[in-house]
């Protein structure tokens, strides 16, 4: 691969493009099992300088504290208890603002590379709410003025705390620059849930399941504030390890391995698969790699959290570093490189410098324990139920089992697509075919396809195009991932179906005016960790649902990437579409 130019496979691209798009898929996940999707190294460096930009910020902001010091002095600051809080509340507002998941080229946002708050400070941008039946106040997709303040509202509010001096009592935690006092963290505590209510797009971003809940600990006394913070990662930890007792996994590490810039031997990405080229299904590499990564996930932690110093917290201390450091350097797309950043510093500050800081230290248990409660409530209805729970505060993460949906478009619905929604970009293709012309973009756009694909709901969603689009699906539309959607029109995304599911179908038609058969999409939920299977619904934007059922995941696992058909459950065929807003189910 080139430093700015994307690798691509050697092919004549004219008969490539020929064939059956089965067949022209079936040759990007080849050459991915071994070249990955051949980004630029200039993108890798943009991103380790952006690291280093969000690391260098956040001891910009400690130091602003008075009594801590200058950037000489980390040594000597670096666990001040005040330190932790302004290192959590600048990651919420750098989220927030677009800066870390679902920022740049690894999410195909290119012209700009950034949109969040492009689109947050605009009104007339399509806004999501999560519950607009039952929230008195929410319904509608527009974003107004008042949503804009909001928003606005949520950003000051975070600097504010961000800038707060330590004023508080240290609540018998060692250190002398004080803690935040409650007063100045409220406005963001209560301002991000309301904003969440009328957009859960932000609330999202923010990811408000590790930094709000982070700062909800800081209302509590000095230990009390430890303590808790070490239950909220291990919940943390368990969540993404119960989320992975599945048999999507071992395809999510395969696909994440081969893609890894430090692995740049083709011999090393080809072992993450089990028979080059014929069988691109996860290897017993893959299989030990997800298995025992997960174990980890659920051992190690606890060792962590139940150890009170010396050599069994270093030696867990340091295999989870290392657990983190994996994904962090394999630089997986979605890129959530800052969090990584963040769970290696907690580590450090939380487990091993106040190891001795355990649940005995807790002296207001009652508000601890309702948080916890609520985390973990939240981590099993995301299991049971994952069509109606984001896989993000349901803490279901990278695991291979998501929401996901494809969307078929014909030429003259991307046209009105464009014109018709009030945004900040133009779909990724549009911005890659400036940046490198029509033929590169069809071929890395078909790279991003085989991406999809080599996930084990990717079998579902190309299967099943066929089913949503009938005899012309080759000729007529054009596949664009709901991920691509969401991020065009919504200014974020971070693999979450929920954002590109019915209910932004519906904003987007009530926009656009789609005739019938010029949108058709595959909404795909999530498997519940007690079925074998997964639901599945055939959408037209305009005429309504025209099919749903039920594939098997077995069925998911057998297949290869380039599968060209499905079986399927037919539960429901309506003699019409029933129209989107009808069917419209709260997330």
């Amino acid at each position: 691969m080139g430093f700015v130019k994307p690798y691509l496979p050697d092919l004549d691209y004219d008969e490539w493009r020929a064939r059956p798009r089965a067949e022209r898929l079936r040759t990007m996940v080849v050459d991915w099992a071994s070249a990955g999707f051949g980004t630029p190294d200039a993108v890798y460096v943009l991103y380790i300088l952006k690291i280093v930009g969000y690391a260098a910020a956040a001891v910009f902001f400690v130091t602003l504290t008075p009594g801590i010091g200058g950037f000489g002095d980390v040594a000597k600051w670096w666990a001040e208890p005040i330190v932790f809080e302004k290192v959590v509340l600048w990651t919420l507002l750098f989220e927030v603002l677009g800066l870390g998941c679902g920022f740049g080229p690894l999410t195909l946002r290119f012209l700009p590379p950034i949109g969040a708050f492009l689109y947050w400070l605009r009104p007339g941008t399509i806004r999501l709410p999560p519950w607009p039946g039952k929230v008195p106040g929410t319904r509608g997709t527009t974003r107004t003025l008042p949503d804009v303040v909001l928003y606005a509202g949520v950003l000051a509010a975070a600097l504010w705390a961000l800038l707060a001096p330590g004023s508080r009592s240290l609540g018998g935690l060692p250190g002398t620059a004080g803690l935040i006092e409650p007063a100045r963290l409220w406005p963001l505590v209560i301002l991000l849930p309301v904003l969440g209510l009328r957009d859960k797009t932000i609330f999202l971003a923010a990811r408000a399941e590790v930094y709000g809940t982070m700062t909800l600990t800081f209302l509590l006394p000095g230990t009390d504030m430890i303590a808790t913070a070490k239950f909220v990662l291990l919940v943390l930890w368990w969540g993404a390890a119960t989320s992975k007792l599945n048999r999507h996994f071992p395809h999510v590490v395969s696909v994440m391995m081969s893609n890894n810039p430090l692995l740049r031997a083709r011999a090393l990405k080809r072992m993450f698969f089990r028979s080059y080229p014929g069988d691109i299904r996860p290897s017993a590499v893959s299989q030990a790699l997800a298995h025992g990564g997960t174990a980890l996930e659920f051992t190690v932690p606890l060792l962590l959290f139940l150890s009170r110093g010396g050599t069994p917290t270093i030696i867990a201390a340091t295999i989870m570093v290392a657990f983190h450091l994996l994904i962090l350097t394999s630089i997986p797309l979605g890129v959530p490189l800052e969090w990584n950043v963040f769970m290696i510093f907690s580590i450090c500050y939380l487990f091993v410098h106040y190891a001795f800081i355990g649940p005995a230290a807790i002296t207001q248990p009652l508000p601890v324990l309702v948080l916890l409660a609520v985390m973990v409530a939240t981590i099993i209805t995301g299991n049971l139920a994952p069509a109606r729970t984001s896989f993000l505060p349901a803490m279901r993460y990278y695991a291979g089992n998501w929401d996901t949906s494809l969307w078929c478009l014909k030429p003259e619905a991307a046209a009105k697509l464009d014109a018709g929604i009030r945004k900040a970009a133009a779909l990724p293709s549009v911005q890659l075919t400036r940046l490198y012309g029509e033929q590169t973009t069809d071929l890395l756009m078909h790279k991003g396809m085989a991406f999809r694909a080599m996930h084990t709901h990717g079998r579902a969603l190309y299967g099943l195009i066929p089913r949503l689009c009938g005899p012309a699906h080759e000729t007529d539309y054009t596949p664009v991932e709901g991920e691509l959607i969401a991020g065009t029109v919504l200014g974020w995304n971070f693999g979450d179906g929920h954002l590109h599911n019915r209910q932004l179908i519906s904003a987007i038609q009530e926009r656009c005016q789609f005739a019938a058969g010029d949108v058709r999409v595959v909404v795909l939920d999530a498997q519940p960790i007690h079925h074998p299977r997964q639901h599945y619904q055939l959408i037209d934007a305009a005429a309504g649902v025209l099919e749903e059922g039920y594939v098997a995941v077995s069925d998911m696992l057998a297949r290869q990437p380039w599968t060209a058909d499905f079986p399927v459950e037919v539960v429901s065929v309506p003699a019409t579409g029933a129209p989107v807003e009808q069917g419209l189910a709260e997330p």
